[in-house]
């Protein structure tokens, strides 16, 4: 196996063009574990992880421009309050080790239908930005995943950052799991509310072939807070709205049986879990969260 070293941004992306079979690592949390159980064996590795620029993020605009070596830990450590939804999921990964060394762009890449940081960049709208010798595409978070570890990288394109617009409202994040902690999620979901523009965004993680949106939940969650005034005024939540708004989010799924679950356990959990993270964001919005900000 070659392996290769670039010190800089550019020198990543020549060396990608003449070789678009090498295969990038930066934390190597997922692509090692693959090569040590002989999964995969690539041709050729490019390592990331010596290029500074990568590791920095921007606040901007109404957004936060996470690049490609920001790791989980960061993201708890810093930026928990712009980025909620994705500072609870980051908690959510593996160990302390793995979160020190684990990147969003590197999960993004995996794409894995059970990655921790997919729901909530699908709830809150995030953009990947993508860059190759020939130029530099915005691609938006619902459109990058094709199928399970699929995505629409093209052979000679990296992941150049993550663009995730900060909370406009609270957000929540809940797993299920075989056990409490290190374990891939058997069903994951994610919410984000933007009290200003009256929206609900959503993210389900391992119950179909890719992360997706329960778009026909936050349509229904949407119309019945404008519908009852509760975007202005506050107010508990009915049962009924609740049990509406989880129906919907479970029949969002196409869940499979497998070794972590059944698809009808999947189904049931994710019920369960996006009645509770409504319910969460729901009392952080009684609370006065807007003006607690």
């Amino acid at each position: 196996m070659d392996y290769v070293r670039p010190r800089t941004w550019q020198d990543a992306l020549a060396l990608k063009t003449e070789n678009p079979g090498v295969v990038p690592i930066n934390g190597g949390t997922d692509l090692m574990v693959e090569i040590n159980f002989a999964h995969r064996r690539p041709p050729s590795l490019l390592d990331l992880s010596h290029i500074d620029g990568i590791k920095r993020w921007k606040r901007s605009n109404g957004t936060v421009e996470l690049g490609a070596g920001v790791t989980y830990t960061e993201v708890l450590e810093h930026l928990s309050g712009d980025l909620p939804a994705l500072a609870l999921a980051s908690r959510t990964v593996g160990s302390p080790q793995i979160r020190n060394r684990g990147t969003i762009a590197g999960n993004l890449a995996t794409a894995s239908p059970a990655g921790d940081s997919h729901p909530p960049l699908l709830a809150t709208g995030a953009t990947v930005r993508v860059e190759s010798m020939r130029g530099v595409r915005d691609v938006r978070i619902g459109r990058f995943f094709t199928g399970p570890r699929r995505n629409v990288l093209e052979p000679d394109e990296l992941i150049r950052s993550v663009i995730v617009p900060t909370a406009r409202g609270p957000q929540q994040f809940s797993k299920v799991g075989t056990r409490n902690a290190m374990v891939i999620a058997v069903a994951s979901f994610a919410i984000a509310l933007d009290l200003a523009g009256r929206r609900g965004g959503t993210g389900i993680g391992s119950a179909a072939p890719t992360p997706i949106r329960a778009t026909d939940g936050a349509v229904y969650l949407e119309s019945e807070l404008s519908h009852l005034d509760y975007w202005e005024n506050p107010r508990d939540l009915p049962a009924g709205v609740l049990d509406r708004f989880a129906d919907l989010v479970a029949s969002a799924g196409r869940p499979i049986d497998d070794v972590r679950g059944t698809a009808r356990y999947r189904t049931h959990a994710l019920r369960v879990i996006a009645r509770r993270t409504l319910e969460w964001a729901w009392a952080d919005v009684l609370e006065g969260w807007a003006d607690a900000r």
